[in-house]
């Protein structure tokens, strides 16, 4: 029963932790909008095999994530018109599963102590936070990856003990591997492989492996992944396979994709940010695990579920701070283990490289919590040039939750951990639902779109938008909004002149005139919007035009 509480206690937790801001954070451009764009024209035609953004293929991720947000909004009874929350709950819930998954697996290895830690700790840290908020793969992913580990871990752990196997975890594994392969590609077989890789590289046994039935599993991967994948074969002509392979996951590998190239290192300088504010407390398991793995096969299965993942992506140049998500999971179980131990064992001492290891951890924590401390302050000064009250207990909790975190002690009691998990959960809610919202000035598309509101002339009044052309004016204006240039804007006007409206830089608003002139024709300029396109860095001063009547 106690065990029962445990998990219902971390699924609430785990959505308390991310309620606050899916209604009042706008769509963050540029990859959220393109998703939640690409399900909302599946509502709006009723295909559910083809990915489309506006008119063109969206073939770099497979059909998982759209089928999911297209069910929220189904289930929301709003249609094609739900708001960007709707789309949102499919992550909240894909983190708050991760965190029951990965539970269940700590009680599973170490105890339900260690499976309730694992579970605060992946309820809490930033990487979790940030994308139970995101309407993209990655949330879900996440949960299907630690529902495939936690199943392969314990089939691993009974078969070193000459146990008998549990019947049900080989259909969790290859339901969950299935599963991810139909939301984000190959992530979670690779991180499946490489564990294996590993355990099999450091023992010469691969023996255990049967009783993962590989032959039945792979086939129930093909019946849940292939029919999908053979539809849409035949739809494109090819064409999905070739840009979701070809281009985006090869592209990726060889080559950094998208302007985000970047050298090995990367992720462990992101590593304080994105484990806070855990990142110190799951280092010294971490380091402990390291020095104990030879006599215990559970380390040695934490330790392969993180370390491997994470070099490969330290190799692959094309870097974002979310690609290592997966390996987290592998840490928090750590912490949880060494929650079990003596406080004499657990906090035996360091080698000379790991305590400088350990320190330049605990520097990164100092930093990244006065650091957000800092953002939770200085940005509505900075941006809105307004102080807002509610910085002060959201600067608090940033620094609470640091002060907890940073403990001399390796071992850290599970009150602390549960104190340092709140005090994170208070900095979340008000950073990302009260103090990010009140933002105005980088929040272009939604003061475009009440705008617009404001201003049309006609309900099929369609815009076309020059210059800014961020996905999230798409999802919040409408699947017909036309991106282009100012020349483009100056054809959409002349075309419907009754109804269409124009958005152009006023900089340019005597260029759109000229245009126009030679039609005979001369544009009004209805309302202006100024702010900072935060993914390109520029300050736009943007007019809303319509041609005189």
């Amino acid at each position: 029963m106690a065990l029962n509480r445990n998990y219902i206690f971390l699924f609430l937790f785990s959505l308390v932790m991310t309620a606050s801001g899916l209604a009042s954070m706008p769509p963050v451009d540029r990859d959220e909008p393109r998703f939640v764009q690409a399900s909302k024209q599946m509502v709006e035609s009723g295909d559910y095999v083809d990915i489309r953004f506006q008119e063109t293929s969206r073939y770099q991720k497979p059909i998982g994530i759209y089928w999911l947000q297209s069910a929220a909004v189904a289930l929301s009874g709003q249609g094609a018109e739900a708001p960007i929350w709707v789309y949102r709950t499919v992550s909240a819930l894909g983190i708050a599963l991760a965190v029951l998954a990965i539970a269940w697996t700590g009680t599973n290895l170490f105890g339900a102590n260690a499976g309730l830690a694992a579970g605060l700790v992946m309820a809490a840290i930033f990487a979790t936070a940030f994308e139970g908020r995101d309407a993209k793969t990655d949330a879900m992913l996440l949960a299907c990856c630690v529902a495939a580990q936690g199943a392969l871990a314990q089939i691993y752990l009974a078969s070193r003990r000459k146990e008998a196997v549990a019947g049900h975890l080989w259909w969790i594994f290859w339901i969950a591997q299935g599963a991810a392969i139909l939301i984000k590609g190959p992530i979670a077989p690779l991180l499946s492989a490489l564990t294996i890789a590993v355990l099999f590289a450091f023992e010469r046994d691969g023996r255990w492996l049967s009783k993962l039935r590989v032959g039945r599993g792979l086939l129930l991967v093909l019946v849940i992944a292939l029919p999908w994948l053979a539809a849409i074969t035949w739809k494109s002509h090819g064409a999905f396979l070739q840009q979701a392979v070809g281009k985006d996951m090869l592209g990726k590998v060889a080559s950094g994709a998208e302007s985000h190239g970047l050298p090995p290192g990367f992720y462990m300088l992101t590593y304080s940010l994105f484990m806070w504010p855990f990142g110190l407390i799951a280092v010294g398991a971490g380091l402990q695990a390291l020095n104990r793995m030879r006599d215990d096969v559970r380390l040695r299965f934490c330790l392969a579920w993180y370390i491997p993942f994470w070099l490969v992506f330290e190799l692959i140049p094309t870097k974002l701070p979310h690609y290592v998500l997966p390996a987290y999971p592998g840490m928090a179980l750590l912490i949880g283990w060494l929650l079990t131990l003596q406080p004499q064992d657990a906090n035996a001492p360091l080698r000379r490289w790991q305590q400088w290891l350990w320190w330049s951890t605990a520097f990164g924590l100092v930093v990244v919590s006065l650091g957000l401390a800092a953002v939770c302050i200085g940005a509505p000064i900075y941006l809105t040039h307004t102080f807002s009250w509610w910085s002060i207990p959201a600067a608090a909790a940033a620094l609470g939750a640091g002060y907890f975190a940073f403990s001399r002690q390796l071992q850290v009691p599970l009150p602390r951990i549960g104190a340092t998990a709140a005090c994170a959960g208070i900095a979340y809610a008000l950073l990302f639902g009260v103090i990010a919202p009140s933002l105005k000035p980088i929040w272009l598309s939604p003061a475009i779109r009440d705008t617009v509101r404001a201003n049309k002339p006609c309900d099929t009044t369609v815009l076309a938008s020059a210059r800014y052309q961020e996905p999230s004016l798409v999802f919040l204006v409408g699947t017909k909004t036309v991106l282009t240039d100012v020349g483009g804007v100056a054809e959409h006007l002349l075309a419907d002149p009754a109804c269409s409206l124009g958005l152009v830089p006023i900089g340019d608003e005597q260029k759109l005139n000229g245009m126009l002139s030679a039609q005979g024709k001369s544009a009004n300029r209805l309302a202006e919007v100024d702010g900072l396109n935060y993914s390109s860095g520029d300050k736009l001063s943007l007019g809303l035009y319509r041609i005189v009547q």
